[in-house]
């Protein structure tokens, strides 16, 4: 998951192996696509969306996006915007497919710049959800108080999410890591899986 600050707006686009955006589009309630163009050798698929927000007690007005190449997707989504918005978004970002996955940068001179460093999220069977970042300054200030279990792939932190859900976060080198184990997770056994990891950022 990357988010791109573009024209003074936050979008957020997440990208990965072919179905990933599909399968998004369809939790928010998109059955079948409205338009379907050629863009940057792949396919760009919309659909309009207009979900009632009981909270605020209004209807939103989203246009979902899907890229699809060869083997890999982005996903993104805009509110209130047309197609024609959409294409102007995504004119400032150059989408390149490689063997091992997506990349999406910046044009130059469009004004367009990530907000914060990409993410990754990947599933570990036997483990958890694992959601991957460099370890900035940022981050390392928001490792809890107390001292975690050493491990070989770092520092190990237990806590708990607002609804009691355990959860594990990672102080790497130079890598920060949050895992929500599967439900079937022996969380004793977690530390010794994440033991076995070896955790490093490209570059």
């Amino acid at each position: 998951m990357a988010d791109v600050t573009i024209g003074g707006r936050l979008h957020e686009f997440t990208a990965g192996s072919i179905g990933l955006a599909d399968d998004v589009a369809r939790t928010l309630g998109v059955e079948k696509f409205d338009e379907e163009l050629t863009y940057q050798g792949g396919t760009l698929l919309t659909a309009r969306i207009r979900p009632y927000d009981a909270q605020i007690q209004l209807t939103e007005d989203r246009l979902v996006a899907v890229w699809r190449g060869r083997r890999r997707c982005f996903f993104t989504e805009m509110y209130g915007a047309t197609t024609t918005d959409l294409l102007g978004v995504l004119r400032t970002l150059r989408v390149e497919e490689h063997d091992d996955g997506l990349t999406l940068r910046p044009t130059s001179k469009t004004g367009a710049e990530f907000a914060a460093p990409a993410t990754v999220l990947k599933e570990v069977s036997g483990l958890g959800l694992l959601e991957i970042a460099p370890l900035t300054k940022q981050r390392a200030g928001q490792l809890p108080s107390w001292r975690g279990l050493r491990t070989q792939a770092g520092e190990l932190f237990r806590d708990v999410l607002p609804d009691g859900q355990p959860y594990f976060v990672l102080a790497a080198a130079d890598a920060w890591l949050s895992l929500v184990p599967f439900a079937d997770t022996d969380l004793e056994q977690v530390p010794a899986l994440v033991n076995r990891l070896r955790v490093r950022t490209a570059g």
